[in-house]
């Protein structure tokens, strides 16, 4: 059992806001370096590039399978910084740098622990799903961006009431706009809504529907709640589809958003053929099923981009989660609650879901919560007589990622068989 120390300096209720956004900073200008390499399109770019295209030059509604809000994004950046790959890659960048910020905020409001906040930004930073979906032009990134926006907004609701109604608009604005960037965002943007619920529930409030006391966010009633938990979203969702009613070929035009949204059912089931890059959600876990976005000869050079997670993290985070469970429960620790209530949506989705192929990058927003548990974890493990350990992880997590930075960012290999050197399972080759 681990025994704390007490902590007599309270250095840990001092907002680290500064040293995140100095992480986040720190984040941004590693993933700058090679954006632009490879200098053509690799991966999933080739689906959503074209798509990006057509919405800047009112062509063919295309990737129907897909909300159309992330390859808005994209077309944005397009536009912004050219139409080439730096200028592709530049909104994810910025996107996993939001994303990075947003999520220590929010582990900063919901634990107020300054130990556990800056791990946190840390253990993100080097996790290897972030930095590899910040620079390539997919979905993903935005999805995460809008989610660590909406948790960091309702941790500062439940945390400053006194500011909670908007900061509960603003978390159903972001809610809105995850699901309209993917719509793996569903499941995680079902929860605040009812966490608020469950909540008020268990207070046995007489007017429940109308009553404005007790927590989450006091001073707003269930139905309010209801409105910017459950309403606004979906408003704001819809709303994303709207340039979509003037591209050629439109389905929105043709059906109207619901009948399109039946086509986009039918297409996110399509795909049954085998892939030699698909995984199962146990492999996801353990770590031991990889995808190669790119291994090639490409820009005068072999390069590669591979995404695994962080080795060391990905596994420390599994009875990290467990710890969050027990004491979290145990202490009416809602921020380790949290972690793992996230966890759990994020990965049970695809437990679930009719999609028969399913690939290592669904578990890029479950793995937001395995290092939120894991911070909390070494926030622990720091207040106790095993605080080097603590230490330990957070400095292991950087080596690892010095180590495998080669190929998470297309960085120049010695030749074809270098994949040898970081292929350490056979599930990485």
């Amino acid at each position: 059992m681990i025994q704390a120390v007490p902590d007599t300096t309270s250095t840990h209720l001092r907002d680290p806001w500064l040293s995140s956004l100095g992480i986040a900073a720190l984040f941004a200008l590693i993933g700058f370096v090679r954006l632009g390499i490879p200098t053509g399109p690799y991966f999933d770019e080739i689906h959503y590039l074209p798509a990006a295209r057509a919405i800047l030059n009112d062509g063919i509604y295309l990737n129907r399978e897909h909300p159309m809000l992330g390859k808005q994004l994209l077309a944005l950046g397009i536009w912004l910084f050219g139409d080439y790959a730096a200028g592709w890659r530049m909104m994810p960048l910025a996107a996993g740098t939001i994303a990075l910020f947003a999520a220590t905020r929010a582990m900063w409001h919901a634990s107020h622990d300054r130990y556990a906040a800056l791990a946190y930004g840390l253990l993100l930073a080097t996790g290897f799903h972030l930095i590899v979906h910040a620079r390539i032009a997919m979905l993903d990134v935005f999805m995460a961006a809008f989610l660590s926006l909406a948790a960091w907004q309702l941790a500062a609701a439940i945390r400053e009431p006194e500011r909670g109604r908007l900061r509960l608009a603003l978390t159903g604005i972001a809610l809105g706009l995850a699901m309209a960037a993917k719509w793996n965002a569903v499941p995680l943007a079902m929860v605040p809504g009812l966490a608020f619920l469950a909540a008020r529930l268990s207070a046995g409030r007489k007017h429940l529907l109308t009553s404005t006391r007790g927590m989450p966010v006091p001073g707003v009633s269930l139905l309010e709640a209801f409105v910017w938990l459950g309403i606004v979203p979906l408003v704001v969702y819809a709303l994303t589809f709207m340039p979509g009613y003037g591209l050629l070929n439109s389905p929105l035009a043709d059906k109207g958003l619901i009948a399109l949204h039946s086509e986009m059912i039918q297409l996110q089931g399509s795909v049954r053929d085998f892939h030699p890059y698909q995984s199962t959600w146990d492999q996801w876990l353990l770590n031991t099923r990889g995808i190669w976005y790119l291994y090639e000869y490409a820009d005068g050079a072999q390069r590669g981009v591979i995404l695994i997670g962080n080795p060391l993290t990905m596994l420390a985070g599994l009875p990290a989660l467990v710890w969050c469970a027990i004491t979290g429960v145990m202490r009416r620790d809602w921020a380790k609650i949290g972690a793992v209530v996230g966890f759990a949506a994020g990965l049970g989705l695809w437990l679930i879901a009719p999609k028969p192929v399913q690939f290592y990058y669904h578990y890029f927003v479950p793995s937001f919560f395995l290092l939120a548990a894991l911070a909390l974890g070494l926030s622990d493990l720091a207040r106790s007589r095993l605080r080097w350990y603590s230490y330990g992880v957070l400095i292991g997590s950087v080596l690892m990622f010095a180590l495998f930075y080669p190929i998470l960012t297309a960085a120049e290999l010695d030749g074809p068989m270098s994949f040898a050197t970081w292929t350490w399972l056979e599930g990485w080759k």
